[in-house]
């Protein structure tokens, strides 16, 4: 059974970095192959992952709208051959580790039929992978439009303030309005020094959030993105790595009960 991590939170917490840890620790565990699916317009995971990216879906998405309305796509051929055969072209794979970069959002056309196509295609290629990590932008709008998976486990990540808390709490609201089908979700405090002071727990506890760990700022990862190295590089002895260590044994926990229980019913 295919598990699938969704990673979101505000620019800035960290999150893509936090993403890039836990396929480290995936794959050290042997929990390959690993899907990454950056569905963040911005798309730096594979930055962080050190994985070349030449195209996105969202390439591919105005590329085929542009050959249909100038009747460029090959007669006889159906479009979602076409775009199944692209995507797939696009999958930039890694040791252990596959990229596939959803890109920029819709533009001003009608992207309703090119959408559901891709959908389809991209719950696909997920099947056939061990674990799944969607690296999310901050809400998790862009992921209900580009896959219908449902979450096993929902990260979010958010820095230690009452903003990035706020904004946390809102994300997990965005679970029930959107209709995503989320299995369970955590809350992750990146770039804490110290301990969470009661003002930051009072937002924790008002915004249902199940606090799962808290990581300190880290000189080493700091210094990998300054050079432009990626940060899945970090030495495995790492206390940011000893850190998420216990996430990845719990996600996993958490999935495989899951699992059980629904060979159960």
């Amino acid at each position: 059974m295919t598990v699938t991590i969704a990673i979101a939170g505000k620019g800035g917490t960290g999150k893509t970095t936090i993403a890039a840890l836990l396929i480290k620790l995936l794959r050290e565990q042997g929990r390959v192959p690993i899907l990454a699916i950056d569905a963040d317009p911005a798309s730096n995971l594979n930055a962080v992952l050190g994985l070349p990216l030449e195209r996105t879906v969202g390439d591919i998405r105005e590329d085929s709208g542009e050959k249909a309305r100038s009747g460029r796509l090959e007669a006889g051929v159906p479009k979602q051959d076409v775009l199944d055969y692209e995507i797939n072209a696009s999958i930039i794979e890694g040791e252990g580790v596959d990229l596939l970069a959803m890109g920029r959002p819709e533009g001003p056309g009608c992207y309703c039929a090119a959408n559901t196509m891709l959908r389809t295609i991209v719950d696909r290629i997920s099947a056939s992978y061990d674990v799944v990590v969607i690296d999310n932008e901050a809400g998790l709008e862009h992921l209900s439009r580009r896959t219908t998976r449902d979450v096993d486990v929902l990260l979010v990540i958010s820095d230690p303030s009452v903003r990035g808390l706020t904004t946390a709490g809102r994300i997990i609201d965005l679970i029930d309005e959107l209709k995503t089908k989320v299995g369970t979700h955590h809350l992750i405090v990146n770039r804490a020094n110290g301990h969470i002071g009661p003002q930051l727990m009072q937002v924790v506890r008002q915004r249902d959030l199940k606090l799962l760990a808290t990581i300190p700022s880290n000189e080493t990862l700091a210094r990998l993105d300054a050079e432009g190295r990626p940060v899945i590089e970090v030495p495995d002895d790492n206390v940011v790595c000893e850190l998420l260590r216990p996430v990845v044994e719990q996600i996993l926990s958490e999935t495989r009960r899951e699992a059980l229980c629904a060979d159960h019913r």
